[in-house]
């Protein structure tokens, strides 16, 4: 699925392209995860800012309609209800979610939608499209990141990777909170965001951490180094345009390629690149997970 590189990759191809652009209608597909949350026409004539991503979302900040578009006459009994219905319609944005198979495609003039292409933001500046052959993803609206529903989805969510205020003190502060297998507790999101399956697998390996050690175990300098691999994985990651397994594309249709510099995810039975032991695949909480026996200890 798209992991924190592929989503920090889909947002800096989207963003130039749609700063300032003005939406001219929005076309809805099948039912997807979570629904939009507004009439899509209330999507129109607004004006698109710059993107932003949050974990694995992306924020794309729609201003209020131009002229005014949003206001509507209410009877006088109801003109506090439609100040504050008014005040909601005014600015917000849409909360995307890409989900276990979905990619976002910006384009001047996009072929017909498929069966797969879920969610089209049509723009002056090209048709900013959603397909996800499995609709898992998702496109919200909210009026703000820390208003309902997106502060609801946003909650349960660690501080970003690159955040210069998370310190391997911190961190190891949030791994002592947590009994669960160190893989899982980067899976979770919740000491840090943007470890994915991928990412957490080669983090762990650079790092010299068995996957099944439980988080509350690890010393502080061995947490510092982990994140430090955290880091050093999903900066290399963005370098290479994140990782292309099945569906993944940037918004301009482009693979990434960091796949194939993998040292151990997907690399079963194959020689470890630090030791030449044989890599190792175990499954932990249904999810695949490749490791080193003789270089990542417990």
């Amino acid at each position: 699925m798209p992991e924190l590189p592929e989503v920090e990759v889909t947002r800096r191809t989207i963003a130039p392209g749609l700063h300032g652009a003005v939406v001219t209608e929005a076309r809805l597909g099948k039912p997807l995860r979570w629904p939009l949350g507004c009439d899509p026409q209330q999507l129109a004539h607004r004006t698109v800012g710059l993107a932003q991503r949050r974990g694995k979302y992306i924020w794309l900040p729609l201003g209020a309609p131009l002229g005014g578009a949003a206001g509507q006459a209410g009877t006088p009994g109801d003109a506090d209800a439609d100040a504050d219905a008014d005040a909601d319609a005014a600015t917000g944005g849409l909360l995307i979610h890409l989900g276990m198979s979905g990619s976002l495609l910006l384009s001047q003039q996009p072929a017909e939608a498929g069966a797969h292409d879920h969610f089209d933001l049509v723009t002056t500046r090209g048709t900013l499209r959603l397909h996800d052959p499995r609709r898992f993803g998702a496109v919200v609206w909210s009026p703000a990141l820390d208003r309902e529903p997106a502060a609801r989805l946003l909650a349960g969510l660690g501080p970003e990777p690159f955040d210069a205020a998370l310190d391997a003190a911190g961190f190891h502060a949030r791994l002592q909170a947590r009994r669960a297998p160190i893989k899982q507790v980067l899976l979770s999101g919740q000491a840090v965001v943007g470890a994915g399956n991928i990412y957490a697998c080669e983090a762990l390996h650079v790092a010299g951490i068995d996957p099944r050690t439980p988080a509350y175990r690890l010393s502080r300098p061995r947490a510092g180094r982990l994140l430090q691999a955290v880091r050093d994985t999903l900066a290399r990651a963005l370098a290479l345009g994140g990782s292309t397994l099945r569906d993944f594309h940037d918004a301009h249709g482009m693979d990434g390629a960091y796949q194939q510099q993998a040292a151990v995810y997907g690399r079963e039975g194959q020689a470890c690149p630090r030791c030449a032991a044989p890599v190792l695949r175990i499954v932990q909480g249904q999810r695949a997970t490749y490791y080193c026996r003789a270089c990542q200890r417990r």
